[in-house]
């Protein structure tokens, strides 16, 4: 198939960002699959010499190739990850509390993929489920007593659950893949509004404005999708999801019984490539809108009223961006080099305490020679509170800014360990809040 290509001189470049990508930022790159990526294909190691490092320090996962049977079941179209995220914090200064202000808690995952066109030849048929738990402690006992931030300072973090089901989905591309289907239980952070530089709190920052556009009312629920490309460089897709779906049950309950209402969305992606001396750049530019059917209450009610009045229908819009703009060689396989990316996202001020929404980001990868795998992070970001909220709620109501570094550790293919530090300015959004400074580090393995 045909690859349609732009090529912009260096200053056209600049219309965006000074000179010259993230979680696709390969030169030719696949259609967005977020599910498929996060599942990872072992290879079989060669044998080491006595001179080599040990085969644990080199295997792609710390149980390996399974004598050869992880291997047979992903050519068999059956792949298999499971993968555990454990995260410390503390808070060293400011915020609420520092006193005992440390909190202990991690995830663990299981995604199975089935490749019905390898299993069954059903061309273009995936599918996916995942099995999520938690433990340790609460999300709310660090933020809300510690921090009291806007934001989650570990968004993965939250209270201890036992392992459930947290999606599944039916994938169908069509016409050479220029139509793509998700139907089942989703994510719609999965699928919208995706960042290759802030966009992921189990592989790049912990703080939840940095992983996802806080204005957003992103779902995990029962819904379906659809995304089309017409042209390589341009896509577009459009889905609905049960806006009153619980995020530890199966979502029938609520999807089929009760009110009937579905948080609907839709985005249109810009993806342009030019070639330049270090290879060929991909950009990706997010625009997109959405409407959540669920009742709000206005801030603006009369003095008096025993219960405010409330909005059924609500919407707003977003952009989002991420660009490679330095490589440290022309291979197409390098990752190594820095990374952009942006976001914004307007919520009407008068039902949504949190208005305007912002953040940008950097990340380099092989910044350290000798280090090609680690990746160095750092970004801020801003949510502005509304002025309704501040006139009728809360009279010291401004804004909360977050800024946020971290270092990933490769210690091995199956093993990150991530030191991060992040400044909460003004936490809690309020003008006269505490600034707090939380220290953070995360341990990511791969079984």
């Amino acid at each position: 198939m045909r690859r349609t290509r732009w090529y912009w001189a260096p200053a056209a470049m600049g219309l965006f960002f000074p000179t010259i990508d993230s979680r696709a930022d390969e030169p030719q790159p696949e259609k967005p699959t977020p599910e498929s990526a996060e599942v990872t294909k072992t290879v079989e190691e060669p044998a080491t010499s006595a001179a080599e490092p040990p085969y644990i320090w080199q295997a792609e996962t710390i149980t390996g190739d399974w004598g050869g049977a992880r291997t047979k079941l992903s050519d068999g179209g059956v792949v298999i990850e499971l993968t555990s995220q454990t995260q410390f914090m503390n808070n060293l200064k400011g915020g609420l509390e520092t006193h005992n202000g440390h909190d202990f808690a991690g995830t663990y995952d299981l995604n199975l993929l089935l490749d019905f066109e390898k299993m069954f030849s059903l061309s273009g048929a995936e599918f996916f489920f995942r099995a999520h738990g938690s433990y340790g402690g609460e999300d709310s006992d660090f933020d809300a007593e510690k921090i009291g931030g806007l934001f989650a300072t570990n968004n993965d973090a939250g209270p201890e659950e036992p392992i459930f089901v947290e999606k599944w989905w039916w994938r169908q591309r069509l016409l050479d893949d220029r139509i793509e289907i998700h139907i089942g239980r989703l994510t719609t952070d999965d699928i919208f509004d995706l960042n290759d530089v802030t966009g992921g709190e189990d592989t790049q920052f912990l703080n939840g404005a940095l992983v996802i556009n806080q204005t957003i009312p992103h779902r995990n629920g029962l819904g379906v999708t659809a995304g089309v490309w017409p042209t390589d460089w341009l896509n577009i897709v459009a889905g609905f999801v049960d806006a009153d779906a619980g995020a530890t049950r199966t979502g029938f309950d609520t999807a089929f019984h009760g009110p009937n209402r579905a948080v609907a969305m839709a985005e249109l992606t810009l993806a342009p490539e030019w070639v330049t001396t270090c290879g060929v750049f991909t950009g990706h530019y997010r625009f997109g809108t959405w409407y959540d059917p669920s009742p709000k209450e206005h801030f603006r009610w009369i003095p008096g009223n025993v219960e405010a009045p409330t909005k059924t229908g609500d919407f707003g819009f977003y952009f989002g961006a991420d660009e490679r703009v330095s490589r440290e060689s022309a291979d197409p396989e390098d990752e190594q080099g820095l990374s952009i990316g942006a976001r914004y996202g307007f919520a009407h001020g008068y039902v949504n305490s949190l208005e305007h929404f912002w953040s940008i980001g950097a990340h380099y990868v092989g910044l350290i020679p000798d280090r090609d795998n680690d990746v160095l992070g750092l970004a801020v970001a801003q949510g502005l509170l509304s002025n309704d909220y501040e006139r009728w709620v809360e009279p010291e109501a401004g804004q909360e800014t977050v800024i946020e570094t971290y270092y990933a550790i490769h210690l091995a293919p199956w093993c990150v360990l991530t030191p991060d530090f992040q400044y909460v300015v003004d936490s809690g959004g309020k003008d006269d809040g505490d600034d707090a400074f939380v220290f953070g580090l995360r341990l990511r393995v791969f079984f």
